[in-house]
């Protein structure tokens, strides 16, 4: 839930209310701050004097043809061009990255079950089990607790569902941007990098960063509650790395789509938090297997399916944007959302299916780089007498 900015005071970091803004609630806006903490003392008005003017100005009526206030100054809307751009290459370096880390994921993968089956000869070729009996009586109490400990943590590990290690991952970068969040010396640049704003002069790095931020503990267990308990379906459906490309890509997408609505509406306010791409990792999941039960944490005694807890969501956030609700940032709901569906449905197809030539070429290259060898191991012939590179 990409909530939006609340008035803050933390240590000697002051937020003020813009008077740029058009709705009650105000923006954070680290430019508008004291310089220092003394401040001129105010001139002291003569009683007699301000009573003249104050009953010359209330018995004076206006003359004609006085002009009257000058009018507030006008807002000027952002450009979106630059955020625009950068989440279509963001998106496209998403997958691509993705497509190749598969590639260097499974390569590894091969190498490292070529390697366990040479162990495993050695270790069915050595009988000697006498020498790793005295190895482990020649240790410490302390070296015995601290391998147990070490092998109980491996194990837990393993135990683990390959979703669950990813979203392990996603929550740990979460809690150190929380963390970060409570350094009073790093308020400005949590709030220059970490909250997404389209007024703001900063556009494109905070609609990543901010998909990793949290200002509220509530926010954060909610969202990553939320992302471990789709992790290990996503991921079963379309793999890690594309999991990785979706989830990131979902995070810029979403707050471009705030963006558009911000700028739509002339409220221009920060935005934090991962719920745009959680939601799109809900939607995808829902999507795809629409019968699935789902229930409440509180009340496990309620089910109900997970095309109708979609359904639910997306109708909830279109009317929060339609009658202006002001407490989550519906706009990203609802792009990470379509997101999602439109990935499930169509994305897949049209982006996964069709990374057979960045893979061929980045394997060319790969070969090229290892010095003449091939993947498999063998020699790589050259034609024409020309050396190696």
């Amino acid at each position: 839930m990409a909530c939006r900015g609340f008035i803050i005071k933390w240590g000697k970091t002051e937020f003020y209310r813009s008077p740029n803004t058009f709705s009650r609630c105000s923006r954070l806006n680290p430019y508008q701050q004291q310089r220092s903490g003394f401040r001129r003392e105010a001139k002291r008005t003569d009683p007699k004097k301000g009573n003249v003017n104050q009953q010359q100005t209330k018995t004076s009526p206006p003359e004609a043809g006085t002009p009257g206030p000058p009018p507030p100054p006008k807002v000027r809307r952002p450009r979106l061009f630059r955020p625009l751009m950068f989440t279509v290459g963001f998106a496209g370096c998403s997958f691509g990255g993705a497509a190749i880390l598969q590639y260097e994921t499974l390569k590894a993968r091969v190498q490292t079950a070529k390697d366990g089956e040479e162990l495993e000869k050695l270790v069915m070729g050595s009988q000697d089990m006498a020498y790793w009996h005295n190895w482990w009586n020649q240790l410490s109490s302390f070296q015995r607790q601290l391998l147990l400990l070490v092998s109980m943590v491996d194990d837990f590990w393993r135990s683990l569902t390959e979703g669950q290690r990813t979203a392990t991952g996603i929550i740990a970068v979460n809690a150190a941007v929380l963390c970060c969040w409570r350094i009073p010396a790093m308020q400005r640049t949590m709030i220059k990098y970490f909250t997404s704003n389209p007024a703001s002069k900063t556009q494109c790095l905070p609609m990543i960063l901010s998909s990793f931020s949290h200002y509220s503990i509530i926010h954060m267990v909610a969202n990553m509650y939320v992302l471990w308990t789709f992790s290990s379906g996503i991921v079963s459906l379309l793999g890690k790395e594309q999991f990785l490309a979706v989830y990131l890509s979902a995070g810029v997408i979403s707050t471009m789509v705030s963006y558009l609505c911000k700028t739509a509406s002339g409220r221009f306010y920060p935005s934090l938090g991962a719920s745009g791409a959680v939601m799109a990792v809900l939607a995808a999941v829902c999507t795809k297997v629409p019968e699935a039960k789902l229930g409440i944490i509180f009340l496990p005694m309620v089910t109900f399916t997970a095309g109708n807890a979609l359904k639910a969501l997306v109708a909830i956030d279109t009317a929060g944007l339609i009658l202006g609700w002001r407490l989550f940032d519906h706009a990203a709901h609802l792009g990470g959302a379509l997101f999602g569906v439109w990935y499930v449905a169509y994305g897949h197809k049209l982006i996964w299916r069709r990374r057979e030539p960045l893979v061929k070429l980045w394997h060319e290259l790969r070969s090229k780089g290892g010095k003449g060898s091939r993947p498999g191991g063998g020699p790589e012939v050259r034609g024409g007498g020309g050396g190696q590179q």
